[in-house]
């Protein structure tokens, strides 16, 4: 599991970093459909999820580390990493696909992907947090 999440923490700081390379080359190459006024949204949401995704992958990398320490059963370590990786792709994805198509300056129907991974995530986190604080 260790060896999981560094992997997956790691590729997903490549993956979303290189998304953050991407809306910089879009920034400096003055691209309409991500600088125009009407675009704001899409911007929002594209850059939501560079930020989203780096700070996931770093928080996979924590957890990683932090698994040698944590008092967790093997049921809750598989269930804490489950959230976790499953987070780290969906909420992501939520404002990655819902700055795609936007409506009236609303961001696309894939949006509705980010209150419940934001929710998966504090499940998880809260389930690792426990762990550090109990007394066994």
């Amino acid at each position: 599991m260790v060896r999981r999440h560094l992997a997956f923490g790691w590729w997903s700081l490549a993956v979303f970093t290189a998304l953050g390379l991407v809306l910089e080359a879009a920034h400096g190459l003055k691209l309409g459909w991500y600088l125009d006024i009407a675009s704001g949204t899409r911007r929002l949401s594209f850059t939501l999820a560079h930020a989203h995704g780096t700070l996931l992958g770093l928080v996979n990398i924590a957890f990683a580390l932090s698994l040698g320490r944590a008092r967790l059963s093997a049921v809750t370590a598989a269930r804490a990493s489950f959230a976790l990786r499953a987070v780290t792709i969906l909420l992501p994805l939520g404002f990655l696909l819902g700055g795609v198509a936007v409506y009236a300056g609303d961001p696309g129907f894939a949006i509705a992907l980010v209150p419940p991974s934001g929710a998966l995530l504090l499940v998880a986190l809260v389930m690792v947090a426990r762990a550090f604080s109990s007394r066994r």
